[in-house]
């Protein structure tokens, strides 16, 4: 890592808190992502954030709506390691190349139901959480739900979190995530 304040902690150095974290990661990923290496400093953002994932990935949202949310957070704060991360995710899961590049460029999707999705999660994201009734009825109008809305702003909050963090942080993509590497497209 460049130039960055932080250490990219292993289940060894991490603080003792964050250690059965750090640890998980590794098994799940096969290798301690920079994410959570990083974040491993502070036991209760990297708690928080853990818990906070797996609640989102409990909610009513379909997996491919809950990527969209991501992803849509993740190129508007233009985070490097979580568009390359959860476009591997999107690719294992094969999803539709048209969607995924569509993502990545901050494009409309051709799927009208994911594109009511993505378009309210940029409302929240740029106004917000201040959403107008015209954007609420488009988002209804796409057979969405008020409890999906409300996940919808849980899925901001928490990605908020790790996009802010990684930023911060100026982690190094992973080797697995290279291939998947992304710059923020001129606008």
């Amino acid at each position: 890592m460049t130039d960055s304040p932080f250490t990219l902690h292993t289940p060894e150095t991490a603080p003792e808190a964050s250690r059965p974290m750090v640890e998980g990661a590794r098994k799940n990923f096969g290798f301690v992502p920079g994410p959570v290496a990083a974040m491993a400093e502070s036991p209760e953002l990297l708690g928080t954030f853990m818990k906070a994932v797996g609640t989102f990935d409990q909610t009513s949202l379909e997996m491919l709506e809950r990527e969209v949310v991501v992803l849509t957070v993740a190129t508007y704060v233009e985070c490097h390691y979580c568009v390359a991360m959860h476009s591997a995710t999107l690719t294992r899961q094969q999803a539709p190349a048209e969607l995924l590049a569509a993502l990545r460029e901050k494009a409309p999707l051709a799927d009208a139901r994911l594109e009511a999705i993505r378009q309210f999660t940029l409302t929240v994201l740029t106004q917000h959480g201040q959403v107008g009734k015209e954007e609420f009825d488009a988002f209804f109008a796409a057979g969405y739900t008020r409890r999906n809305a409300l996940e919808v702003v849980m899925g901001v909050g928490t990605y908020t979190m790790s996009t802010f963090a990684n930023r911060m942080t100026a982690v190094e993509l992973d080797p697995p995530f290279v291939p998947f590497a992304w710059e923020a497209p001129a606008e």
